[in-house]
């Protein structure tokens, strides 16, 4: 049971609705009327929980859960122990998903503006918005119906929030627009002036950087992550994009829709991801390349070329992934063989 000091939970809920909410099928002998009160998983739910069942690996906790009903697959439903409600699903987890947003729904906005907050007379801030403590918004920005500005969170001149947006603590957002229902976690950078600059024998000279960023609807941004502007044109994030924590997407990026980019990974200036391309945890991507669509990058590979659509490439430098295996494989047999050369 989640944590009530820090998490509300809904409900409780009947089974039918819940087999509703997740789009699944209550299986035969199950009590449509049974009232349900929380999620929990399998190992330790209880008679008036739900848990699911989607990776098969676990299998072997559900002959001895004492969950009150679960969500898997039809095929798995004999392994279910007797007197188990069973709600029926092709894609469990998904419907799990889909019922524990209803047993936690998201936070609605406090509408307000807390007296520490510093707010420009010329911004646009609506009465649904949510501003917190130590809040600092600037000249002519835009803030949209029923966004959230958690504590100490600073709005640069000029810049555009859309409606339903959630910007956590201690956030800076700089020359960027951000569309409606993006999630900004805590210390995100959006809107830092890229990293551009020449040298001459007198040192360095800083390229003037003034483009902006533009984030689409749905995206969801981690904490400590960091977004540069564009040099000249803009950086841009995709609609439905989902990036982690202390990822780096360098200036003039151009990330497609329903892109995922977990934690650590980096992408270099220019460099062009196409839609539902995904690069796994700490991965990077040199700069002025294009990962077209469908393109996956495995943990802890460096992509030096273009990637093309649907193919996972992973090492350093990245290959598809298929030959790199075939080629650690190799190494493994050549040291083996060493090894026993020396015995």
């Amino acid at each position: 049971m989640a944590d009530p000091r820090f998490f509300r939970r809904s409900g409780p809920f009947r089974l039918a609705d819940l087999a509703a909410f997740a789009g699944a099928q209550l299986a035969p002998g199950g009590d449509p009327d049974r009232s349900i009160v929380d999620v929990a998983s399998l190992e330790t739910a209880g008679p008036q929980e739900i848990a699911f069942l989607d990776n098969r690996r676990y299998i072997r906790h559900l002959s001895n859960s004492r969950a009150g009903a679960c969500l898997l697959q039809p095929q798995l439903a004999d392994r279910a122990p007797a007197g188990m409600a069973l709600l029926l699903s092709e894609h469990p987890y998904r419907a799990y998903a889909l019922v524990a947003h209803h047993f936690y729904p998201a936070p609605v906005p406090t509408p307000g503006r807390h007296p520490s907050a510093i707010i420009h007379p010329s911004a646009k801030v609506p009465a649904s918005a949510e501003i917190g403590p130590y809040v600092v918004i600037e000249a002519n920005v835009e803030i949209g119906e029923h966004t959230r500005l958690k504590a100490q969170v600073f709005v640069g001149e000029g810049v555009i929030v859309g409606e339903d947006c959630e910007i956590g603590p201690q956030c800076s957002l700089q020359y960027c627009i951000i569309g409606h229902r993006c999630q900004v976690h805590p210390g995100a950078r959006i809107g830092n002036r890229g990293f551009g600059f020449t040298a001459d024998a007198g040192g360095f000279i800083d390229i003037p950087q003034v483009g902006r960023v533009v984030i689409g609807n749905d995206v969801e941004i981690g904490a400590n992550t960091t977004l540069d502007r564009g040099a000249s044109g803009d950086t841009t994030i995709g609609d439905g994009t989902r990036i982690d924590n202390l990822v780096q997407v360098g200036h003039n990026v151009q990330v497609g829709r329903q892109c995922i980019l977990v934690a650590q990974s980096g992408v270099a200036g220019s460099t062009r991801l196409a839609d539902n391309v995904s690069l796994a945890a700490q991965s990077g991507i040199a700069g002025h390349l294009t990962l077209d669509k469908g393109a996956k990058v495995a943990a802890k590979s460096g992509v030096m070329r273009d990637v093309p659509a649907g193919e996972t490439v992973g090492g350093l430098p990245a290959i598809p992934l298929r030959d790199y295996f075939r080629l650690v494989t190799l190494w493994q047999r050549q040291l083996q063989g060493k090894a026993d050369r020396n015995e």
